[in-house]
């Protein structure tokens, strides 16, 4: 109790800092950051194993042109959510974090927030929030790091749908410096990629070209930094995941009409890919041991409505050379409170104790929500967040 009254204070004293912070700005605001108790234990930092998180950041996408891309923190070790924690921390930073958050992960002591709409990839202390710089990569999509270097796909044109819409690049950038070092050209629209060994695998949605997708994986070899080849894998591809075993699960969003979403599985050293079997639209997914937990909300133009799937299914099998050995999915959510879920926005798993978080967009022009359900898929506990809360990633000791 002592130490949550001290918190209180310094809560307070925020608060009062925040105010007199305001009149440094004009007529921009800082909105000071909000604490709301979660029904989670008081644990001092020293008590978290090593593998354990002692918080979680969460990237609000914000509605595109509302200038309102915002970050919350879960404080596991003193049982508070704090809504808007980087505008309190950097109040002198015009427009604060800018327009439509799109990725947020973290690499060394530093975390990276991918701004879509602004054209910027914010780059701040991991333990304070508090900004280091920001590097300028246009229409950037997402974040992946390796051996000190972070790489960044973009679309690279204006935000427009456009049937003569350009090619896309990955941008690597020097962590260390916060300098682009080399770009490559790849397909259209990249979204997400992994890497894996010495190639970086990058799905190309062709989303400007609409209906026109593209479908295909560049593979971009990183030593000389070129696009060495495409890869057919399916229509509109999003999301890319890598698994324990090297393998990149690819979802796909479809045509919105006659094409259906599907979910894939490539296994580069084989160049084999397979369509998943008895698995409904994925929009997003996180890979846990040999499990993947997904939701799927998926838009039909005919009807003018989404259907939303949620589950877990087992990726433990090898790619056979016609099918793949998976059932159908089990239940994510066990208790029935998926019916409060409006628009799943967002997932991610606690590596430690397998605690699934899923955000809920509700009308993509209000607060949302963040859900916490245990292993089982029980409900734990449920807290409002920023505008589209979307993107997560975990803080460790």
């Amino acid at each position: 109790m002592y130490h949550k009254h001290n918190i209180l204070i310094w809560v307070i004293g925020y608060w009062l800092l925040a105010i007199g912070l305001t009149s440094c700005r004009g007529d921009e605001i800082v909105v000071p950051s909000e604490y709301e108790l979660l029904p989670i234990p008081v644990r001092a930092e020293s008590s978290f194993a090593p593998n354990e998180p002692i918080g979680m950041y969460l990237l609000n996408e914000g509605n595109m042109g509302s200038n309102k891309a915002s970050i919350d923190y879960v404080d596991f070790c003193n049982g508070y959510y704090i809504r808007n924690i980087y505008g309190e921390r950097n109040p002198n930073v015009i427009k604060e974090l800018g327009d439509v958050g799109n990725d947020i992960q973290v690499y060394g002591n530093r975390l990276y927030a991918v701004i879509n709409c602004s054209h910027k990839v914010e780059v701040m202390d991991l333990r304070t929030c508090r900004r280091i710089g920001q590097v300028d990569i246009p229409n950037c999509r997402y974040i992946r790091f390796k051996d000190g270097k972070a790489y960044i796909s973009s679309y690279v044109g204006p935000v427009s749908i456009d049937p003569n819409a350009q090619l896309g690049a990955i941008f690597e950038v020097d962590t260390a410096t916060l300098r682009v070092t080399r770009q490559v050209t790849v397909g259209y629209q990249p979204e997400e990629f992994e890497i894996i060994g010495n190639h970086l695998y990058v799905a190309n949605s062709g989303g400007y070209h609409a209906p026109d997708y593209d479908s295909t994986l560049s593979v971009v070899d990183l030593t000389d930094f070129r696009q060495i080849k495409k890869i057919p894998v399916c229509v509109n591809p999003h999301r890319v995941r890598k698994d324990q075993y090297d393998r990149l699960w690819i979802t796909s969003r479809g045509d919105h009409k006659d094409v259906q979403p599907q979910l894939v599985c490539f296994q580069p050293i084989s160049n084999s890919l397979l369509p998943i079997a008895n698995v409904p639209a994925v929009s997003e997914m996180v890979i846990f041991g040999d499990s993947m937990c997904f939701y799927g909300s998926h838009w039909s133009d005919e009807t003018m409505s989404n259907t939303i799937t949620y589950g877990v299914i087992d990726i433990r099998y090898p790619i056979a050379d016609s099918q793949y050995p998976t059932s159908d999915p089990r239940p994510l959510i066990t208790d029935g409170t998926e019916k409060n879920i409006k628009i799943p926005y967002g997932i991610q798993v606690n590596p430690y104790n397998g605690d699934i978080y899923i955000t809920d967009a509700k009308n993509y022009v209000s607060s949302g929500q963040l859900h916490c359900y245990s292993r089982e898929g029980k409900r734990k506990w449920s807290v409002r967040t920023g505008d589209i809360p979307a993107h997560m990633c975990f803080v460790y000791r």
